[in-house]
């Protein structure tokens, strides 16, 4: 367009500049000297070149004309395209980087027009729409709750008979299932843990239990249950053999065993039975440096393993802590 619109506007005033003055003059000039050719050959010869000057000049007018014809400008259709480019460039500066954007921007602009004009109608549609989704997570929500009391029924029963071989026969665990008004996004249940250590007691949640040792037999059957099923990468138990002994303590050892099957277990023990059936142990001592208490922790190979065994079993080391101390290490758990 630009181009079109430089070559037919040269072309013009090429055409206009030689169909005015300039060929009437030729002419003009050709006239005069035609009254004076006869006297001098010279005049002759002149007025003769003006006349082929004036021909030629003639011929170059008409194909300027044609030119100028062949050449399609409208200088309306100009300003109408130049105010489109304009128009597109102010719209991609406010909506989009290209053309494909910008009507992307408008049907989205049109849709929103649209529910305003339809406001009511849009409304209605979407509570429509919420009653049958909240419906459906109604049902939904119902199956998880149900599948919720049998699982934790059934989870609650398992815990409770792991818990009386841990001598806790007193306690008795629960898994309360409550369902809440707000939705989450398993469900609308409340799920806690309640626990009874002793009868007579009332049950309390699993969280305010005091005493180290009883949280960690309660969580050792728990996660001994739930073995199979968790991501748990490492396991901690400390002071799980508080104030047991005896069949408890070789109970504890063979959750512990079963647990470490499937994730690595650390647990801090006093008790030979436990002690005797880890893969790895490790002795951990104190002593004060410059009056500071240091913590060392030793990694024992398998001849320090039965020693240290023997003497935690009676506090002496001798052939029959020695000969204790070995048949519990290959017997492990049984």
């Amino acid at each position: 367009m630009m181009n079109a619109e430089k070559i037919y506007k040269n072309l013009n005033e090429a055409s206009q500049l030689l169909d005015g003055n300039s060929i009437d003059s030729l002419s003009l000039s050709i006239r005069a000297l035609e009254q004076i050719e006869t006297l001098d050959k010279k005049y002759e010869k002149v007025a003769s070149n003006l006349k082929s000057m004036y021909y030629e000049m003639q011929e170059i007018s008409r194909d300027i004309s044609s030119y100028t014809e062949e050449i399609y400008f409208d200088e309306e259709e100009r300003d109408y395209i130049e105010e489109r480019l304009g128009l597109i460039h102010t719209l991609k500066r406010k909506y989009g980087n290209n053309i494909e954007e910008i009507l992307n921007y408008k049907e989205e602009i049109q849709k929103e027009i649209e529910q305003i004009e339809n406001l009511e109608e849009y409304n209605n549609e979407l509570k429509n729409e919420l009653s049958k989704k909240q419906l459906q997570m109604n049902e939904i929500a119902k199956v998880i709750h149900d599948l919720r009391e049998k699982s934790g029924n059934e989870l609650s029963e398992k815990i409770n008979k792991l818990l009386e071989e841990l001598e806790m026969k007193n306690a008795t665990i629960s898994v309360k299932v409550e369902e809440v008004d707000e939705y989450r996004e398993t469900g609308k249940d409340k799920v806690e843990f309640f626990i009874k250590t002793n009868l007579g007691e009332d049950e309390k949640p699993l969280t305010k239990i005091a005493s180290g040792g009883e949280m960690s037999r309660i969580m050792l059957a728990i996660k001994s249950v739930l073995a199979k099923t968790d991501d748990i990468d490492v396991m901690i138990f400390d002071e799980i053999d508080t104030g047991i002994s005896g069949k408890a303590a070789n109970s504890v050892a063979k959750l512990l065993k079963e647990i470490g099957e499937d994730h690595q277990v650390l647990c801090i023990s006093h008790l030979p039975n436990i002690a005797a059936a880890a893969d790895h142990n490790y002795f951990i001592s104190k002593k004060i440096d410059n009056e500071r208490t240091k913590t060392n922790i030793k990694y024992l190979e398998e001849e320090e393993v039965i020693r240290e065994i023997a003497r935690i079993s009676s506090g002496k080391v001798n052939k029959v802590t020695i000969q204790y101390a070995s048949e519990l290490r290959n017997k492990k758990v049984s």
